[in-house]
């Protein structure tokens, strides 16, 4: 019974390494943010390249900013969306977008327009305030 059992033994640390190689070959993942500012852009109310460059340079990495290539944080631009690709050990916090959109809005004047709304669990989208139009048919008459 005692050779039997060190024999299992003897197997369970195999299956360890085993297990952390095909973690380790696995891909590294990546969490991806998406900022759409597709309303706004169509309007030419804001440039997303400016929009870029703002978060490029404000968004902090364990307290620090501009450590963006040094923690392989990638910020990709299409014509009317930003996107966020972080390591997922990382933590980068989407709330963080958040703050930093809203505090760019602010900067341009645009905040008393423009709303940063969660459109999904990854994506942000900015939204024009919808202003109840009911009390101009009243002036009309």
């Amino acid at each position: 019974m005692l050779a039997g059992s060190s024999k299992h033994r003897h197997n369970q640390p195999n299956r360890q390494t085993n297990q952390s190689i095909k973690m380790a070959k696995s891909k590294k993942s990546v969490v991806k943010f998406v900022i759409d500012c597709t309303q706004p852009v169509d309007d030419k109310v804001l440039d997303v390249a400016l929009f870029e460059k703002y978060l490029h340079d404000r968004i902090k990495i364990d307290g620090k900013t501009g450590a963006l290539a040094a923690n392989s944080v990638v910020i990709q631009r299409d014509r009317t969306k930003l996107t966020i690709a972080s390591p997922a050990e990382l933590g980068f916090s989407k709330r963080q977008l958040k703050y930093l959109s809203k505090r760019y809005l602010k900067k341009q004047q645009l905040r008393d327009y423009l709303r940063v709304v969660a459109a999904s669990k990854s994506t942000y989208e900015l939204r024009y305030f919808s202003i109840a139009g009911g009390d101009e048919d009243a002036d009309e008459e």
